[in-house]
């Protein structure tokens, strides 16, 4: 599959190239369906083939497909350990890239029963340790990798420049708390967005810092998963941290220059248990078109449908929201019936199933989830994307030098902090 290309023009000078109007250039680059960059002069440049491809792909003629991304080698000694491990999505991205995991951890009974049957299964041979990582003694282990998706608490002590003391009570701690004993190579970091502007930005410059005085280079990219192989508007923000004795580089996946549709993701999609819907809601649920919301219903029935939310500002665009079949689906949550982030089917009155969920996370049909239905939606609503984690640990083994650092990849010089 091609990488981004470039052939770039103004949104004026790619509109006469291809026929259509500015605005409905721009109105695609909202929607995030093409990317745009900035000239010297601040003007919004584009891809003109990458244009053309999506003209093509909403005429009908879509034909880039889902690939459950893997390089078929594991490197033996580009050992990784995986914190917060939840059901697996970056662990078998990394895996499928190429690393050797010699620990997993992961707190929640379900989501580690899921890694245990998966690597028996897969033959992965996965040491899956279930339990709370503040137990987790890290002077027995030690690997090139440490990667964690910790989740983000608000900092007792954020922003007053005690580094590695500003973290204490928090679950990065414990990230670093590994990365100290164990002294990885490389340390990678995984959160949501709202990361780089928690607490005025003061919590993700406390992390930084921290890393810094653990011994590590670093820098971080907000990734869209959209433009990685990955049918999903899913953005995350990946840490890449070097030892400062390391001869390496920083190094992040490029976006790529097309996007993966629902109707390409769904293909075959094996059935599988889901939510539904009570009657009266697949009545009104019945009248939105496919990508539409409670603005495409009566005003009687927008009334019914919101009830308190009807008052509310803002777009609201999640509630009442009917999939494409021509787009990337938006950001998987929980559960799919949720009434500000609803996920319904883009024909079939049907929130999305167990399965259409993990197709759209990237994880392969034979990935079982253990637990009950809303444990399942749970597990994989809350995954890295699997073919995300896959472009991040190619990265990583370009970096230790495993792999060449390729046109697909770029490197970035680290943060001065």
């Amino acid at each position: 599959m091609p990488v981004v290309g470039e052939h770039l023009m103004t949104v004026t000078e790619a509109s006469r190239a291809l026929d259509c109007s500015v605005d409905t250039i721009r109105r695609w680059n909202k929607m995030g369906l093409i990317k745009a960059t900035r000239d010297k002069n601040n003007r919004r440049l584009f891809n003109v083939q990458e244009i053309s491809r999506l003209q093509k792909k909403l005429a009908g003629d879509d034909t880039t497909p889902l690939e459950f991304l893997s390089s078929g080698e594991v490197f033996d000694e580009a050992t990784c350990i995986d914190l917060f491990a939840g059901a697996g999505g970056t662990a078998l991205g990394f895996h499928n890239a190429g690393l050797k995991h010699v620990m997993l951890n992961e707190i929640d009974p379900h989501a580690a029963a899921t890694l245990k049957h998966n690597s028996d299964s897969h033959n992965l041979d996965w040491d899956v340790v279930e339990g709370d990582v503040a137990n987790l003694d890290f002077s027995q282990y030690s690997a090139e990798v440490i990667q964690a998706g910790f989740p983000c608490q608000a900092f007792s002590y954020a922003g007053k420049s005690r580094g590695f003391e500003d973290t204490r009570g928090t679950l990065f701690f414990e990230f670093a708390r590994a990365i100290q004993e164990i002294k990885p190579k490389i340390a990678i970091g995984e959160n949501v967005r709202g990361l780089i502007k928690h607490d005025g930005g003061r919590t993700l410059t406390t992390m930084l810092n921290t890393l810094d005085e653990l011994g590590y280079k670093v820098n971080y990219r907000l990734l869209r998963a959209q433009y990685l192989d990955v049918p999903q508007k899913r953005e995350r923000l990946i840490i890449f941290a070097v030892r400062k004795d390391v001869d390496a580089p920083i190094l992040f996946p490029k976006e790529r220059d097309y996007f993966i549709s629902l109707r390409q993701a769904l293909a075959d999609c094996p059935e599988s248990e889901g939510q539904s819907y009570p009657k009266r809601k697949k009545e009104i649920m019945e009248l939105v078109p496919e990508g539409g919301n409670w603005r495409d219903l009566s005003d009687k029935l927008q009334r019914e449908y919101m009830g308190g939310s009807y008052f509310l500002g803002g777009g609201r665009t999640g509630i009442a929201r009917r999939m494409s079949w021509d787009q990337p689906c938006l950001t998987l949550t929980c559960a799919p019936a949720q009434k500000q982030t609803e996920r319904c089917h883009p024909t079939e009155t049907r929130p999305l199933t167990v399965r259409e969920y993990a197709r759209i996370q990237t994880f392969p049909d034979d990935w079982h989830f253990e637990g009950n239905m809303s444990s399942k939606y749970k597990q994989i609503g809350n995954a890295v994307p699997v073919n995300l984690g896959y472009h991040v640990g190619r990265c990583v083994l370009a970096s230790l030098g495993y792999i060449p650092v390729d046109e697909t990849m770029d490197e970035v010089e680290p943060l001065v902090l």
